[in-house]
């Protein structure tokens, strides 16, 4: 079997480390002899290297990352026949999770020498990928505000958090008009997400009963409750199953518009994007391969 193995140096617990990533090579060729392996050099690299495996007639391209390395690898590969692998190595690793992968790297190595195969969806925002979720709201403008940050060389877990607990309490919802099957109406929700995967990452799970292969979308509209009944609720997103009344809605979609005047912040697969007076979702039933970890 051919298999490209695409990996993000900066992810994770390598962060650029050469003797880890080397480590990880070694690590690789004990349980994929003969296998390639390439490094990402910038973003949208790992796009690039996915579409030369398909090309090349690769059986299957796994990316070894965050959800980021993740989402960009699948971009190159739907619509083809070589699967999609992922090695979780990022932070909160959601569409890992979903896949039932082991989050130790050597483990997930382990667990994907026999593979099983199926097909999942995808989603489209605007026309671009996502794998897992996308949306509107406070999520998405935190990460943008992160992003931002970021671009001053802060990166990390804390710069993070400070700008959740900060936008928690400042965000103001948006008017945002919402069309499906048809129909009009008008929210301002706190979050508004389109979910192919159930959770956002680290087991937090904003669409329980989502499910990656039955054609459709969980479109999740989570109310702009006071601040004391959303933190009694925060639990509840750990769970499978019970949510509180009122705070959550959710509904089975195949395609959604959302218009606002001027800008929309947005993300998809946690990657935050903005444009101007619509947005639009769809799903793309069965569009790529994908590996799940052997049992």
């Amino acid at each position: 079997m051919k298999i490209l193995f695409i990996l993000n140096p900066k992810s994770g617990k390598l962060n650029g480390d050469p003797d880890k990533i080397e480590a990880l090579g070694h690590a690789i060729q004990l349980n994929f002899p003969g296998a390639d392996m390439r490094l990402t050099k910038a973003p949208g690299h790992a796009t690039q290297l996915a579409r030369a495996a398909v090309l090349a007639g690769y059986d299957a391209a796994v990316a070894i990352g965050g959800d980021g390395t993740i989402n960009e690898t699948a971009r190159g590969l739907v619509g083809s026949s070589t699967a999609l692998g992922v090695i979780p190595n990022g932070s909160g690793n959601g569409f890992a999770r979903e896949l039932g992968m082991p989050m130790s790297v050597t483990e997930s190595l382990a667990r994907l020498q026999k593979p099983r195969v199926f097909s999942c969806d995808a989603g489209r925002a605007n026309g671009e990928l996502f794998l897992n979720l996308a949306g509107v709201g406070i999520e998405a403008d935190i990460a943008w505000q992160f992003m931002q940050h970021g671009q001053n060389g802060a990166r990390g877990m804390w710069p993070y958090f400070k700008i959740g607990a900060k936008t928690a309490f400042s965000y103001q919802p948006k008017n945002l008009t919402v069309e499906t099957d048809g129909r009009s109406r008008t929210i301002a929700p706190l979050t508004l997400v389109f979910a192919n995967g159930r959770q956002y990452g680290s087991n937090f799970k904003i669409a329980p009963q989502a499910s990656l292969t039955d054609g459709e979308l969980d479109m999740v509209t989570v109310s702009d409750a006071p601040k004391w009944k959303l933190a009694l609720a925060a639990p509840s997103f750990f769970t499978d199953h019970w949510r509180p009344f009122g705070i959550t809605q959710t509904k089975h979609v195949k395609r959604a518009l959302i218009q606002h005047p001027g800008e929309i912040i947005y993300h998809v697969d946690g990657e935050p994007r903005k444009t101007q007076d619509r947005l639009e979702i769809a799903i793309e039933p069965h569009a790529l391969t994908v590996w799940r970890p052997c049992l």
